[in-house]
């Protein structure tokens, strides 16, 4: 699929936009004016295979904080850019602590959030001219629950009285759209080079996110971070991001991205590091890791051992994947098939780099594997799950180890 053509923007030791590959983002819940909580969940963000992580700098304790969490990521040999969040009062904080202007790779500011009346432009000015001091880019995010109600008013009652008014839902999106070009074209009078913006223009549903980010590749060549926001908990979260993101994906549409998802209480983090992951490489745009393909199962498959085996499998990839990225160029790139019984058991297993086809209900319990298309080897007894891992290994060895290639 062709990309939607923006420019190149340099974050750390990223790209971003041109034709760079889409980059992963996350975000903290912490508080980051704690150091060390906070420089964990970045360190286990940064370890799922998160390339920008951003922070909150709401207050003087969070800003004060932000170069010392850089200099114990770099001491742990952690590179992430950090990307700083600012609301209301981020002009303030930049001047006032320079070190962390300094330290943060980008900020992130929302026009809707920076002031009213003529502090608006004041303040505005203030974070450019920040950015422009330490020669950091800006992502100019806009969103639908925080805009501008002044220009919310003024647009509304225009299109009231417009020959041809809008519906309430493409006003919607016309606000949002001009409310992110008009800062993006004021930071640029003010001497912010276009190759150091990046837009976002975050919705709460589906439908009006594809619009909006439509509307903004067809006007602009800025760099576009894409984001469902507030996407929810759970599948909703995971379903509705997916379904917005992958639209706008493969239109060519979007050069970062972040699944905004709702943790459980205490919950992991991380997952919306490897849903955004499984979005790009089920979409064939990046690879992270192994892909296992297994089959659902059905009245064939009344043992749950080829689940347990597929799970096992998974999880053992995912856990050896930090070791093997490093060691084994191109690992990410194995495709591995666990299937449950001889309907498609075989033929899904020619298909993948390695596969087993395990016994279904009523078959011979016997497991023929195949590696690259060909039956090499038929498991039995009660270490079926063993002996396969270690052929996976093996193969691994084989296939990407330096000394085989």
């Amino acid at each position: 699929m062709s990309r939607h053509t923006t420019t190149p923007v340099t974050v750390g030791q990223y790209t971003i936009g041109g034709t760079a590959p889409v980059l992963i983002q996350s975000m903290t819940n912490t508080d980051t004016a704690d150091i060390t909580t906070t420089v964990e969940q970045i360190r286990q963000l940064a370890k799922a295979g998160s390339e920008l992580v951003r922070i909150t700098v709401n207050n003087n304790a969070a800003a004060a904080a932000v170069p010392a969490i850089r200099a114990a990521l770099d001491h742990a040999d952690i590179s992430t850019p950090l990307v700083g969040d600012f609301h209301y009062n981020g002009h303030k904080l930049l001047a006032d602590h320079p070190d962390c202007a300094q330290a943060l790779a980008k900020y992130r500011i929302n026009p809707g959030n920076v002031g009213t009346g003529k502090k608006k432009d004041r303040q505005y000015a203030s974070l450019i001219e920040t950015a422009l001091r330490y020669d950091k880019p800006v992502r100019i995010g806009v969103n639908w629950g925080s805009l501008d109600q002044t220009l919310v008013t003024r647009m509304m009652d225009e299109n009231a009285h417009s020959a041809q008014p809008l519906d309430a839902g493409s006003i919607m999106r016309e606000i949002m759209v001009h409310s992110a070009l008009q800062s993006a074209n004021q930071a640029e009078t003010i001497g912010l080079p276009r190759n150091r913006i990046i837009l976002s223009c975050k919705m709460s549903r589906v439908q009006d996110l594809i619009a909006v980010y439509q509307l903004l590749a067809e006007r602009c060549d800025y760099a576009l971070h894409l984001g469902l926001t507030e996407a929810g908990m759970g599948t909703k979260g995971i379903v509705a991001s997916t379904a917005a993101l992958a639209v706008l994906l493969q239109q060519g549409i979007g050069d970062t991205i972040r699944i905004s998802l709702t943790p459980e209480p205490d919950g992991d983090r991380t997952q919306e590091v490897r849903v955004a992951q499984e979005i790009l490489q089920t979409m064939g745009l990046r690879a992270f890791m192994p892909m296992v393909t297994a089959c659902p199962g059905c009245g064939r498959t009344t043992s749950s051992y080829f689940q347990q085996l597929a799970q096992d499998i998974q999880s053992y990839l995912r856990a050896r994947m930090p070791e093997w990225r490093k060691q084994y160029p191109g690992v990410e790139h194995l495709d591995v098939a666990v299937m449950g019984c001889v309907v498609n058991g075989p033929g899904e297993s020619k298909q993948a780099d390695i596969g087993i086809s395990l016994p279904g209900t009523g078959e011979r319990p016997v497991a023929p594997v195949y590696v690259d298309g060909k039956k090499t080897v038929t498991l039995k007894g009660d270490h079926i799950a063993e002996e396969f891992q270690q052929i996976v290994r093996d193969y691994v060895h084989t296939r990407y180890g330096t000394d085989h290639r």
